[in-house]
């Protein structure tokens, strides 16, 4: 994930919004303003009526969309002048992914305001109580020109022409993501605290490969991070204020959950430090318990509040049987084909990690289901049952990480084939610039056409240049180039504070990923044992295949490997592969020797 300094419209920004936290809590009323739900449609409205469009960009899990709603959006004053002025526009941040990716640095609650013809006219980030609303407001109706921004010009500008940073900007990306570590309280320098993604999983590749700092930074940030799971419940609470780990904000959200089973499942992989097990259990304990529907797949999120509007500290610090007392903060049930990706992911991580059988059957199980009900005739998922503006890149990406990370953990060659289907109807994605892909198709919505997404693309890149490492398709490997060479360019490398995912996303590009196979029939116990053995070996970047002599060819079959009278391991590099090796201590030795270290 990306960390991001956020641009204001204005300086005013800054003081409204030292106003705008001041004390607003309530039990949530009807609201007296007539949201409208999103449509192409509403810009020929504000045009015929010559008003302005206002989008309330809002999460159902958010504290602060609740308080928005049950002050701000009931004062009179700003009903009247919204009533007025503009149509306004409730937009749920998961139920529109697209959406939410365009928009997706002012957090939530966001306020986006555009003119008739689609245009972005202001932007305001968080809550505001209705006296800072107003002067917003009244500051767009007398200056409503469009706001222009960086990705305004990136189709005239270019891009870069080769898929590696150079080395002037991978040295730039490098120091801020150094720049960025907190050394004292670990995770990033900044008053929110959370577990980064791409912070920790590229720290971890560095510690893997020798970095100590790394290493050093890593252990930190593992370390605190683990007083947001909650200790009734499990699960992990989105992010802490204050600068600190003990300011939590509740809400459990896919993304989080997904992100923290997998890094503390690699983490334990990696060091075997007995509380970050107990960290990815508490979270799977929680996945299972509270988001896991009858259906096999997984529900969205939890609210933050169980009162719209009231915090929750009280409440959440609570035991189990008084909480469920007092009722239960509501439980988004969507089935979102995007949030069981990510779940389907981590839980193959985690059944590596742990042998967990039950993690394993219920990431089967899920991609069971979303192939059942999600995938369209196109070869394409779509986010939700009824997708009104999709297919979503996002949906059909995390999907395939998720299917390729179960074939790694079972072998299973359906897996890696349903994953390299997928991957060959990405290219609807393409931007038209030549570079990168859109979070959307386009043309899909008129106004307000899909742009490329960082984070996405980074996700793109590791998911194809991987999935080339097992097929050898060069059409995989002309994906992961054209992510990259939008991600390498030095406006977009460089656009936001720390960006370590495109430091990871290149060095799995320049490099060999950690490569074991094993060979033996399925039904050998010895070669299942061997699998397992191989499963557990810690590597952020690796491709694990088992070869039934008896099966289907590997997919990626350049190297004949011998078919000896037992079940047999090798470990592959760019530039050799190992004699055969019958067990774990002799994969593990050989994997040692193998491995490369970073500077």
């Amino acid at each position: 994930m990306t960390s991001r300094f956020l641009p204001w419209r204005n300086a005013i920004t800054l003081l409204l919004l030292a106003i705008a936290v001041s004390g607003a809590q309530g039990k949530p009323v009807p609201s007296t303003i007539a949201w409208a739900p999103w449509s192409d449609q509403l810009f020929a409205q504000a045009r015929a009526t010559h008003r302005y469009v206002l989008m309330d960009l809002e999460a159902v899990w958010c504290h602060w969309c609740h308080v928005m709603d049950a002050t701000t959006y009931q004062d009179p004053k700003v009903a009247a002048l919204i009533d007025e002025h503009f149509i306004p526009v409730k937009v749920d941040q998961d139920a529109r992914p697209d959406i939410s990716r365009r928009f997706e640095i002012y957090g939530w609650p966001a306020t986006i305001l555009f003119d008739g013809e689609g245009n972005v006219i202001a932007h305001y980030r968080g809550y505001y109580e209705p006296q800072a609303f107003l002067h917003l407001l009244h500051a767009v109706l007398a200056d409503p020109s469009p706001l222009h921004s960086d990705e305004d010009n990136d189709a005239k500008r270019g891009f870069a022409r080769e898929a590696l940073l150079t080395d002037t900007v991978r040295s730039e990306v490098e120091r801020r993501y150094q720049e960025s570590l907190d050394p004292v309280f670990g995770g990033l320098k900044q008053g929110q605290k959370f577990l980064d993604r791409d912070t920790v999983e590229y720290s971890l590749w560095r510690a893997e490969h020798g970095d100590a700092k790394a290493r050093e930074q890593l252990l930190l940030t593992l370390d605190k991070a683990q007083q947001l799971i909650d200790p009734a419940w499990g699960g992990m609470y989105q992010y802490s204020t204050d600068g600190d780990w003990v300011h939590p904000h509740f809400e459990k959200i896919m993304s989080v959950q997904a992100n923290a089973l997998r890094l503390y499942a690699l983490a334990y992989q990696q060091y075997k430090v007995p509380a970050y097990l107990e960290a990815a259990r508490s979270i799977h304990r929680y996945l299972k318990q509270f988001l896991l529907s009858p259906e096999g797949a997984f529900y969205t999120s939890q609210d933050a509040d169980l009162i719209e509007g009231e915090h929750g500290a009280a409440y959440f610090a609570l035991g189990d049987a008084d909480r469920r007392a007092q009722g239960m903060p509501r439980i988004d049930q969507h089935l979102y084909a995007r949030e069981n990706g990510w779940a389907i992911e981590a839980l193959a991580q985690y059944y590596s990690a742990t042998r967990d059988v039950d993690a394993l059957s219920e990431a089967l199980t899920a991609a069971r289901w979303m192939k059942a009900h999600r995938l369209g005739a196109d070869g394409l998922y779509r986010h939700h049952a009824i997708d009104t503006a999709g297919p979503f890149l996002g949906d059909s990406l995390a999907m395939g990480r998720g299917l390729l990370a179960l074939y790694a953990v079972t072998g299973d060659k359906s897996l890696m084939d349903d994953a390299a289907r997928l991957a060959r109807h990405l290219e609807r994605f393409d931007a038209p610039t030549g570079a990168g892909f859109l979070s959307g198709v386009a043309g899909v919505e008129s106004a307000l056409h899909p742009t490329p997404n960082i984070d996405e693309n980074i996700d793109l890149a590791r998911f194809a240049n991987l999935l080339f490492r097992y097929t050898g398709d060069a059409r995989d490997q002309k994906l992961a180039a054209r992510a990259l060479r939008y991600l390498d360019t030095q406006r977009i490398a460089l656009r936001f504070g720390t960006v370590p995912g495109i430091l990871l996303a290149n060095a799995e590009w320049g490099s060999e990923p950690l490569h074991v196979t094993i060979v033996g029939a399925k039904s050998d116990p010895a070669a299942r044992a061997l699998f397992q053995d191989a499963l557990a070996l810690p590597a952020v970047y690796r491709q694990i295949d088992w070869w039934d002599p008896k099966g289907p060819a590997l997919a990626r079959s350049e190297t004949r490997f011998p078919v000896l009278d037992r079940a047999t391991a090798f470990v592959c590099t760019e530039r050799f592969c190992s004699l055969p090796l019958f067990d774990a201590r002799a994969l593990e030795q050989q994997v040692a020797i193998s491995e490369v270290q970073v500077p």
